[in-house]
């Protein structure tokens, strides 16, 4: 019998920018699931109905997307691969509508965000969030929104037989998003090069501090530090950290062991291959 594809799921409708990320990791031979809610990828994970999920972390202009991080706090799935993708944002609309047309501009809430300086420059046109990118643009073909328009990419303009109305609106074409890809047990896609770890710390001087140098005492670089609020623990804070280096090298396992002696909750995430805009692909 022929192999089964791998299944993946993502946020958003097809033609989302996390399908793209997908397939850029995983090749086009997959069957894709995709989700409502950041919330149901993990648990489409969880519950085996999918092999991984890729999810969004951080994008370049907009910065961290900090539900994902309660997520990967609250359940206990792995951070096995990493994908960087060049974001392209189009003003998507019916064919033969024109831009003076347009009164309401739809797109998730982080794609609105990345065209701030171009949605302001519109007169009279109101932006709303919606939860996906691709999503918005098959909402606007289906109800027949001649008025309206979606924030989105090439690809879901093609399919979803859409014009763009506006090409490459985003504030700074530097633009990238960086995904996690999720497994309920611990994968290998090439060689490890980054651990993602979350952590709490005691109440103590310097703690902050200290956490720090034991990785700087084994000169292993901190590529990334995000706070967040503990919740149920007021002005406490729990914290993510991105360090380069791979959880089989004595020098991380002895950073972490350091770790644990002044931390009150200690997690690793897991160990990929680190992924960099360089080798992105535009979209």
């Amino acid at each position: 019998m022929p192999e089964q594809p791998l299944r993946i799921t993502f946020q958003g409708a097809r033609y989302a920018f996390s399908e793209m990320a997908s397939r850029k990791f995983f090749g086009d031979d997959i069957e894709t699931v995709p989700c409502r809610t950041f919330d149901d990828v993990f648990e489409t994970v969880i519950a085996g109905n999918a092999d991984y999920g890729v999810i969004p972390i951080e994008n370049s202009l907009t910065g961290s997307i900090h539900r994902v991080y309660d997520l990967l706090l609250a359940h206990d799935l792995k951070l096995v691969g990493e994908v960087s993708l060049r974001v392209e944002q189009h003003l998507i609309a019916h064919p033969g509508v024109a831009l003076e047309d347009i009164r309401v501009v739809y797109s998730h809430p982080q794609a609105l965000e990345q065209c701030r300086k171009f949605l302001s420059s519109l007169e009279n046109v109101e932006s709303v969030a919606s939860y996906d990118t691709a999503g918005s643009v098959k909402m606007i073909r289906d109800k027949n929104m001649r008025h309206a328009a979606a924030i989105g990419s090439r690809w879901a303009a093609d399919d979803y037989g859409m014009q763009i109305l506006k090409a490459e609106i985003e504030d700074i074409p530097e633009n990238f998003t960086r995904f996690y890809v999720l497994s309920r047990e611990q994968r290998t896609f090439g060689q490890a090069d980054k651990t993602s770890i979350v952590f709490s710390m005691k109440s103590i001087p310097g703690a902050l501090f200290k956490s720090l140098s034991v990785f700087a005492l084994r000169d292993i670089d901190l590529l990334k530090i995000e706070s967040r609020p503990l919740r149920g623990r007021p002005w406490d804070y729990i914290f993510y950290l991105d360090f380069a280096g791979d959880m089989n090298e004595e020098r991380c396992q002895n950073a972490i062991r350091h770790l644990e002696e002044i931390t009150t909750q200690l997690k690793v995430l897991g160990s990929y291959p680190a992924a960099t805009p360089k080798n992105s692909n535009d979209v």
